[in-house]
């Protein structure tokens, strides 16, 4: 979507308001369709390569995230040092701003337990907070007057957060529905058409702009699922490596585009054009067109949660099949015996590189043991869903115990072990 400012940056302060900060050229691109497409494939190579790194190198998910601040802080920095909107710089910064809020999000799930509801709430929180303060200080949301220091730094504050927040909210979708990777791409781009027909009907182009902006993150990282996962679970199986090369080449080539056309820059006469006349009637009844639109997709996301496939899990295996402990009989007997034996033998390679003091070829082998299962979930899962949580809990204490930052021999080998008597 394409929209033209509602604020000015030459327009009057009243009393005893902040101070105006020097103004700077807008370094920023102009929001258009081109905006959304790189945006998208942004935020899917970034996520598929942060898989890669943390899954296929066995760098683990905390290591991965340290090495990303670390980018992010530089990147930044670059970004904050230019004298105007430079395409490969500020898209570069997007990318990694994507991989870092995703990685953020993952590390409060997977390694700190916390439920992704929790986690949606509090990102929701700390977005509306940061909107708030920003809005306080500088009486505007809008993109197209990032024209002060104070507003880039509260812009890329704002886009770490509808990362993260994207994460909790996509992952937790997943989690509520049970939706394969090509299905799922479905919601979040149906919202997104939802947001644009209802900013061409008048909504706030401020609010239908970071609604978007929000939905995107879902929206790149199912289809890199998609086009990565393998077919058996409903995707194009292209693996995270290839789908990460696809996605980077479209991304170079938009960039390349984008900097010889110019397409994406925003002039300086388009800053100083005059505030645009607003309908505030029409945009307060369209804030009710996208209540409406939110109380539809809540409605179908319970109304996916309560499909017959989670009831009768439910009711077949018991109500609290996670803590419940299993004999190896009971763990491993619904599942094919080839299956069993691969897994047993990544698993016993994954311990004799332990015993080996090759901690690094432990950590690639595990990995191994973590691809594998999750490429048979949806196989496996259905045989029996109460066997299959216990392995997987087995399994991820295997995970937790060789990923560790300083890794304990001695409870490596004890998960290893004891995942090892389970599989028989």
């Amino acid at each position: 979507m394409t929209y033209q400012t509602s604020d000015s940056p030459g327009v009057r302060r009243s009393a005893g308001a902040h101070a105006p900060a020097p103004q700077m050229l807008n370094k920023v691109p102009e929001v258009t369709i081109w905006f959304w497409i790189i945006k998208v494939l942004c935020t899917t190579v970034g996520e598929s390569f942060a898989d890669w790194i943390n899954m296929n190198l066995g760098v683990g998910l905390v290591n991965t995230a340290l090495i990303f601040t670390g980018a992010l802080a530089a990147v930044l920095v670059w970004q904050l040092g230019v004298a105007r909107y430079i395409p490969f710089v500020y898209w570069l910064t997007v990318v990694v701003v994507s991989v870092t809020g995703t990685l953020y999000t993952d590390i409060l799930t997977d390694s700190q337990g916390v439920p992704l509801a929790v986690s949606s709430s509090v990102f929701a929180a700390l977005l509306a907070v940061v909107f708030g303060a920003w809005y306080v200080r500088e009486r505007t949301l809008s993109v197209h007057t990032i024209v002060t220091r104070p507003r880039e730094l509260f812009y890329w504050l704002a886009v770490l957060v509808t990362f993260a927040l994207g994460t909790a909210t996509g992952d937790w979708t997943l989690e509520l529905t049970g939706w394969t990777a090509g299905v799922s791409v479905l919601l979040p781009f149906g919202l997104i058409v939802a947001i644009v027909v209802g900013w061409r009907l008048g909504a706030n182009s401020v609010l239908s702009f970071w609604l978007a902006y929000i939905l995107t993150r879902p929206l790149g990282a199912n289809l890199g699922d998609w086009f990565g996962s393998p077919r058996d679970d409903g995707g194009l199986g292209l693996g995270t490596a290839v789908t990460s090369v696809v996605f980077l080449c479209a991304i170079l080539f938009t960039v390349v585009y984008l900097t010889l056309s110019r397409r994406d820059v925003i002039e300086a006469h388009d800053l100083a054009g005059s505030r645009q006349a607003r309908n505030t009637s029409r945009e307060r009844g369209m804030l009710v067109y996208y209540a409406l639109v939110s109380v539809a997709a809540a409605a179908l996301l319970v109304w996916a949660h309560q499909q017959p496939h989670a009831a009768a899990a439910s009711e077949e295996d018991g109500p609290a099949p996670v803590t419940t402990h299993l004999t190896p009989q009971e763990a491993t007997s619904p599942f094919p015996p080839a299956e069993i034996a691969k897994f047993r033998a990544i698993t016993a390679d994954t311990l004799a590189k332990v015993d080996g003091d090759d901690q690094k070829a432990a950590s690639r082998r595990v990995t191994d043991l973590e691809a594998a299962w999750d490429n048979d979930q949806s196989t496996l899962e259905p045989k029996s869903e109460r066997a299959w949580t216990f392995l997987d809990g087995e399994i991820d204490h295997v995970l937790e115990a060789v990923r560790a930052e300083d890794p304990d021999k001695a409870t490596e080998d004890k998960a290893l072990n004891t995942l090892l008597t389970t599989l028989g």
